[in-house]
C-alpha cells in the first residue's frame, strides 16, 4: 500500500479532494492531506502538489518519491501572464502533470514535446456520483439557485435588481460575504442558505426552478469549468447563464438545457427565458461522464504512482 500525500493550500475550495481520496483507497491505497509542505515526511513515497507555488527545497527533499503537479487552473489577474510563467520556470521537474483542461496546460506555458517530455493527462472538474441519482421531494421553490463563489456576485449587482423587477425569486447555496449582504439586505426576493454540508447540496438546489451561472468574462474564468453548472445539470435543473467561452461550448454540448442570456437583458427578457425553461429532468444516466467516478478512472496517473498493480 501507498500513501499519496496531497500538498494544497488551506483557502483553497477543492472538492476534487474528496473525489480522489476515495478513488485511491478505493484502489487500496491511503491518502493524507497537508496545507504545508513541511509535513510530508522524508520518506514519502507519493507527493501530489495542487499548484500554487512548489517550494524546490521541498521538492529536492522529497526526490524519493513520485511527485505529480496538478493545475486546476491558470493565474488570475494582475500580472497572470508573469504568474504563470514564474511558475513554468521556477516549478521543479514533476514526473507527471495534470491540468484541468488542454486550454490551461497551454496557458501554463509548458511544452510536452520531445523524447524527454513529462507526461500529463486532463481532468476536468467533475460532480459526486449522487447527483446524478437525486430527485425533487416538492415542486420547486424559487425560480433560481445560485452555487458557490458568492463574492462574483458582486459583479452582477444589477442584475439581481433586474430578477426582482422580473418577479424572479433566487436562492443563494453558500456563504454570503459581508459586502453582498449589505444589497441583499434590500432585495426581498432572495434568500440565502449560508454554508450547507456536500452531502445537502443536492436538495438544497433541487428546491429551485433551474440554475442560475454568472461568470465575469474575463480570463482565466471565461475558459475555465464551471462546476456549479455540472452539478445543475447532474441535478436534471435546465440551466441560465451569461454567455462566455465556456459557456457557450457547454450550451452546444447540452442542447436544450442551458440558456444564455446576456447580463444587460431586461426583466421582461429574464421572465420570458425562465418561463420557457425545460423542466427538470428525472432521469440523468446519459450524463454519468460528468461524474467524478467516470472522470478519475481514465488517468492515467494511477499507472505512474502505484505501477501496474494500482
Amino acid at each position: 500500500m501507498i500513501t499519496v500525500h496531497f500538498v494544497h493550500g488551506a483557502r483553497s475550495y477543492l472538492p476534487e479532494l474528496a473525489a480522489y481520496q476515495a478513488h485511491i483507497e478505493h484502489l487500496g491505497h491511503a491518502v493524507q492531506m497537508h496545507t504545508q509542505a513541511d509535513t510530508v515526511p522524508d520518506d514519502a513515497r507519493a507527493v501530489w502538489w495542487i499548484c500554487g507555488r512548489v517550494p524546490s527545497d521541498q521538492a529536492r527533499r522529497l526526490k524519493g518519491a513520485v511527485q505529480v503537479h496538478e493545475y486546476a487552473s491558470a493565474s488570475v489577474a494582475p500580472l497572470a501572464w508573469l504568474k504563470d510563467r514564474v511558475k513554468q520556470w521556477q516549478h521543479p521537474v514533476p514526473d507527471f502533470r495534470v491540468f484541468q483542461s488542454d486550454w490551461v496546460r497551454q496557458r501554463m506555458g509548458f511544452d510536452h514535446a520531445g523524447p524527454d517530455a513529462v507526461p500529463y493527462a486532463l481532468r476536468d472538474m467533475g460532480v459526486p456520483d449522487v447527483f446524478l441519482t437525486a430527485q425533487a421531494l416538492q415542486p420547486p421553490e424559487f425560480d433560481l439557485v445560485y452555487l458557490g463563489e458568492m463574492r462574483r456576485l458582486l459583479y452582477f449587482l444589477p442584475l439581481l435588481h433586474t430578477l426582482g423587477q422580473a418577479g424572479l425569486s433566487l436562492l443563494l447555496v453558500g456563504d454570503v460575504p459581508a459586502a453582498l449582504q449589505a444589497h441583499l439586505a434590500t432585495l426581498g426576493h432572495i434568500q440565502s442558505t449560508g454554508r450547507v454540508p456536500q452531502d445537502q447540496v443536492p436538495a438544497q438546489l433541487l428546491r429551485a426552478r433551474a440554475g442560475l451561472n454568472l461568470m465575469p468574462d474575463v480570463l482565466p474564468l471565461s475558459e475555465q469549468t464551471s462546476t456549479k453548472m455540472l452539478e445543475y445539470l447532474a441535478l436534471g435543473l435546465p440551466v441560465v447563464s451569461n454567455p462566455y467561452a465556456w459557456a457557450r461550448r457547454t450550451a452546444q454540448a447540452h442542447a436544450g438545457r442551458v440558456q444564455l442570456l446576456d447580463v444587460q437583458a431586461t426583466a421582461a427578457q429574464w421572465q420570458a427565458a425562465v418561463q420557457g425553461l425545460p423542466t427538470r429532468q428525472t432521469d440523468r444516466q446519459h450524463l454519468q461522464f460528468l461524474s467524478w467516478s467516470h472522470q478519475l478512472q481514465a488517468l492515467p496517473v494511477w499507472g505512474t504512482l502505484f505501477g501496474d498493480g494500482s
